[in-house]
C-alpha cells in the first residue's frame, strides 16, 4: 500500500481521510450514547442536549479559527480563501468545544461537571481520524520533519519523515486504556477525568509539535503550541493538585 492511500472505487478517487473523519464522528457519538445509557447521568436530557450543542458550535468555531491562525500570512486568493474555510484542527475544536460547553452551562444554569462522559468517545473519534491522517501522508499537515532514525517513513514525497500520526495513535491507545482503567477511582471527582484528558493530550501535542515542519512561529512557538499553553494555564489549579498529590 502506497501513502498517500487513494483508493479508486467504481472509477472515482476516494478521499479516505474524509470518510474516516465522518466515521469518527458517527462511531464516537454512538459510543457516547452507549456509555450514557450505562451510566447514572446526573444532568437532565434537556441540559445535556444544550451542552452538546454548545460543544458542537464551540468546536466548529475553534477548529476553523485555530486552523486559520496556523498560517495567517497566506495570500488572499480565491483558491486560498476556500482552502482556509475548509481548514480545521482538532486542537481548536477541543478547546473551542470546552469554551462552548462552559458558555452553554452558564446560560442554562447547569453547575454539574459534564465532560467525563465525553472523554472516551472523544479519544476514539480522534484515533479513527488520525488513521485517516496517516493514510493521507503529506496531503494532511500531520507529518513530521525529515529524520534519519529508524522511525522515518516515506509519506509520499520520497523523504524519510517522522510519522507524527502513528506516534499519536500509540499515545491515544495508552491514554484511552489508562483513563478507562482509572475512571472509577475514588479519589477522582466528577469532571476530573475530562481535565486529565485535556491536560494529557495538550501536553503531548505541545511536545510533538517540535517534530512538525511548522512555518509560522510566535515567540518561537507554533500556533498549536501557544494554544496548548493556554489550555494548560486554564487547568493550572488541577496541574498543581496533581503535583501536590504526587509528592
Amino acid at each position: 500500500m502506497n501513502i498517500p492511500y487513494e483508493p479508486i472505487v467504481f472509477g472515482y478517487n476516494i478521499n479516505i481521510h474524509l470518510i474516516l473523519e465522518y466515521l469518527a464522528f458517527f462511531i464516537a457519538f454512538r459510543y457516547y450514547v452507549f456509555l450514557r445509557r450505562k451510566s447514572n447521568d446526573i444532568i437532565s436530557s434537556n441540559n445535556r442536549l444544550s451542552i452538546i450543542l454548545g460543544a458542537a458550535l464551540g468546536a466548529l468555531i475553534g477548529s476553523r479559527l485555530v486552523g486559520f491562525l496556523e498560517n495567517p500570512l497566506v495570500s488572499l486568493s480565491q483558491e486560498n480563501i476556500i482552502q482556509l474555510l475548509n481548514t480545521k484542527t482538532i486542537m481548536g475544536g477541543l478547546f473551542g468545544g470546552l469554551l462552548g460547553v462552559e458558555i452553554a452551562k452558564k446560560l442554562i444554569g447547569e453547575t454539574e461537571s459534564s465532560g467525563d462522559l465525553f472523554v472516551l468517545p472523544i479519544i476514539l473519534g480522534i484515533f479513527i481520524g488520525r488513521i485517516g491522517c496517516f493514510l493521507s501522508g503529506i496531503n494532511e499537515f500531520t507529518y513530521g520533519v525529515e529524520t534519519t532514525s529508524i522511525f522515518g517513513m516515506n509519506l509520499g514525497d520520497g523523504l524519510l519523515r517522522h510519522p507524527i500520526a502513528l506516534y499519536e495513535l500509540l499515545f491515544l491507545i495508552i491514554l484511552f486504556f489508562g483513563l478507562k482503567h482509572n475512571r472509577y477511582k475514588p479519589h477522582l471527582k466528577n469532571g476530573d477525568l475530562f481535565k486529565l484528558f485535556m491536560i494529557s493530550y495538550f501536553t503531548f501535542r505541545f511536545f510533538i509539535e517540535f517534530l512538525k515542519p511548522n512555518v509560522f512561529y510566535f515567540l518561537s512557538l507554533s500556533t498549536i503550541q501557544i494554544l496548548c499553553l493556554i489550555c494548560l494555564l486554564y487547568y493550572h489549579k488541577t496541574i498543581l493538585n496533581i503535583f501536590k498529590n504526587a509528592r
